[in-house]
């Protein structure tokens, strides 16, 4: 699809779905992977898939690197480690995320703060660490995994909607700072993707989801490591602050 040979992705939540969808999109054009997550055994499993699946073109073997995203220490550490241990850092994607699903005037104080803290604060943090390398190579790819619920809003996520909103905002303003740069920052925006989650779902509950979707299924998580492939390659250079939605077109934005 698109040729990453000889550079580098740190990909946060990436044992997950989504996360490891957009891993295997990397690595399969040819990137060399930094895999983060909170799980180590979960973790290391898909690192050895991925190695013996889409092994890097012209470097050692992806690696992992543990980080529990609402600790601020380690999400200090993490790009620092990820530059230890490629030299470089060339595309940072933020996708790891929880749900702590509520209505408003039950959420806890807690269901709010987790969801800000690992969805939004650790993005910051992410992206503040990284900026700095990525200028200073005049080149950087920086994309974030957001949510229709961003933009759409959705009853009973109002902390998740809040931090996929900030996410979007966020990136808007670190593209017009780093632009001058060569480094662009953009977002991917799911809909409904088919996840474990959403397997287990009755089929009456899953045909009613795909009633509001108009091309009728939800999507793949192969469909969202196409669209930031495509972010991080070179052939988008001249995008950047944007929002890429990919929704089978539940929400024409």
């Amino acid at each position: 699809m698109f040729d990453l040979t000889g550079m580098t992705a740190l990909v946060t939540g990436a044992s997950g779905g989504i996360g490891s969808a957009v891993a295997r999109a990397l690595a399969a054009n040819g990137a060399r992977l930094a895999l983060s997550g909170s799980n180590p055994a979960k973790l290391r499993a898909f690192r050895e898939e991925l190695n013996a699946a889409c092994p890097p073109r012209e470097a050692e073997d992806h690696v992992e690197i543990t980080c529990n995203l609402s600790d601020a220490i380690q999400v200090e550490e993490l790009v620092p480690a990820a530059l230890d241990t490629f030299g470089k850092l060339d595309i940072l994607v933020n996708n790891a995320g929880i749900t702590r699903d509520n209505l408003a005037m039950r959420m806890k104080d807690e269901e709010w703060d987790e969801v800000i803290r690992i969805n939004l604060e650790a993005a910051f943090r992410l992206m503040r660490a990284a900026s700095r390398p990525m200028m200073k190579a005049r080149f950087g790819r920086i994309i974030s995994v957001t949510s229709i619920v961003g933009t759409t809003g959705n009853p009973g996520q109002m902390n998740y909607a809040a931090a996929k909103a900030g996410l979007t905002g966020m990136s808007k303003s670190l593209a017009a700072e780093l632009a001058a740069r060569g480094v662009t920052v953009n977002c991917v925006a799911p809909g409904f993707i088919r996840t474990a989650m959403t397997d287990a779902l009755a089929d009456a509950q899953k045909a009613k989801l795909n009633e509001r979707i108009p091309m009728g299924r939800m999507g793949e998580g192969d469909e969202i490591g196409a669209a930031v492939a495509y972010l991080a390659s070179r052939e988008a250079g001249y995008v950047t602050g944007q929002t890429l939605h990919v929704n089978g077109g539940m929400a024409m934005i």
